[in-house]
């Protein structure tokens, strides 16, 4: 039972054949307990599973035990047993930590917690969950990156983890379980930000779609087996795939991510009420896309078929692409390491078809603040990546510094001299192409 605790509902309260709490609505782990004597008590629960008497009712008012209650969880903020006379410190333990107070926050504030979550299981309670917040020091971590490191995890891998635990402990602090951030001056490892951008040839990119063709034309095969051994026992018939574009989701999440740019979380959440046809543009709400903004892409004329297509043959009035329980998808990992696998990819990523969208555009010439808008990212830091990719940019830069011909004549150039500096010019330009 939840209730406002107050001197109202006191002298409503009766007792029962069995003991029952009133929970207060307005300060979650302050009660009352009712007994079937009919004596009442003020009780706080501080923990799950622990809980410390008040005092009883009609010694205390509502408003004194309230006091009191919030009192004693102030208390366990700060790691103090209020069942200890001493008041001696108890710690909260990470483990504690992220599953009574992060995870409920992370799960409501944070789009990808699924990851993170996952993230901080693995990385970070199995070793150390069992040790007090004040117990994360940065040796501990630093000792722990070193292993992670030897393991063979890259750089950038340890990177992203170390900062995801940095992050659900600077809530610690904010919260008030820990006084000071115990990693605030522990820094992340130096690396190549730019990195190898990862995208495919253009002999790569039809392997991949003739790849993905072969798993559809299996399925579709496969279908027509089950519906002939069912039609044999006089069964039901399942759709027939043939009379469709698409055996399934895959393909057409292939051909509009490298049409797009989509990143996959995107893709998952894209709604058909974000798909204007008549518009050939596709919108990305901010809600969920990664920069919390809205952007709008918009639909070539393969990504616009691919999109016509599937809307045909698929039942989903909103999402585009829904899982077989008509949910969004959190996972295609399985699908799209047989696709990539039968292409013969290694170390290709789905986030790399983002890469490759964006590497086609920047070669194709598209200036790179244009690029930056289709990927949605606020700013050009993360674009940059894909600069060396328009050599035509530097060639010009260094073109400049080779002088005029003309002026070359006037001080004195001797004429082979001035033929290497047109080969010079013709050279860059043939570079840039």
């Amino acid at each position: 039972m939840r209730a406002l605790i107050g001197n109202s509902l006191i002298t409503k309260l009766t007792p029962q054949e069995k003991q029952y709490d009133v929970r207060d609505t307005k300060l979650p782990g302050f009660l009352i307990r009712v007994n079937p004597s009919g004596k009442m008590f003020y009780v706080c629960q501080f923990k799950r599973g622990r809980r410390i008497n008040i005092g009883r009712v009609g010694v205390l008012t509502p408003a004194q035990a309230r006091d009191k209650a919030l009192a004693i969880l102030g208390d366990v903020t700060k790691g103090i047993d209020p069942t200890n006379p001493n008041k001696k410190k108890i710690g909260i333990t990470l483990n504690e930590f992220i599953t009574d107070h992060y995870k409920p926050w992370v799960i409501e504030h944070r789009k990808n917690h699924v990851k993170t979550l996952a993230h901080i299981k693995r990385c970070f309670i199995k070793p150390f969950g069992d040790k007090p917040l004040t117990d994360i020091t940065p040796v501990l971590i630093d000792q722990w990156r070193t292993q992670r490191l030897k393991a063979g995890l890259t750089i950038e891998t340890v990177n992203r983890e170390t900062a995801t635990f940095k992050a659900a402990i600077s809530k610690a602090v904010l919260w008030g379980f820990i006084e000071k951030h115990p990693l605030d001056k522990f820094k992340l490892l130096k690396s190549d930000r730019s990195g190898k951008i990862r995208f495919l040839s253009a002999e790569e990119e039809q392997t991949l779609r003739e790849s993905a063709i072969s798993r559809e034309t299996i399925i579709k095969a496969e279908r027509a087996r089950a519906n002939q051994w069912r039609a044999e026992r006089n069964y039901s018939l399942y759709p027939d795939l043939n009379q469709f574009v698409f055996a399934d989701h895959m393909r057409p999440m292939i051909l509009l991510s490298i049409n797009t740019g989509l990143r996959r979380g995107e893709l998952f959440s894209l709604t058909w009420e974000n798909v204007h046809f008549d518009q050939a543009i596709l919108t990305i709400e901010g809600s969920y896309a990664k920069s919390g903004k809205t952007r709008h892409i918009p639909l070539n004329t393969e990504a616009l078929h691919v999109l016509k297509s599937w809307r045909k043959q698929t039942d989903s009035t909103d999402l585009v692409f829904p899982s077989k329980d008509g949910k969004r998808f959190d996972t295609i990992k399985k699908a799209w390491k047989s696709i990539s696998a039968a292409a013969g990819m290694k170390n290709f990523r789905w986030h790399d078809l983002r890469h490759h969208f964006a590497s086609r555009l920047v070669m194709a010439g598209v200036d790179l603040n244009t690029v930056r808008e289709l990927l949605g990212h606020s700013d050009m830091t993360m674009t940059l990546r894909y600069a060396h990719l328009a050599p035509e940019h530097k060639a010009n830069a260094v073109e400049k510094l080779v002088r005029n011909v003309e002026v070359e004549k006037v001080i004195g150039l001797k004429d082979q001299e001035i033929t290497n500096v047109e080969n010079t010019k013709k050279l860059l330009k043939m570079k840039a192409l």
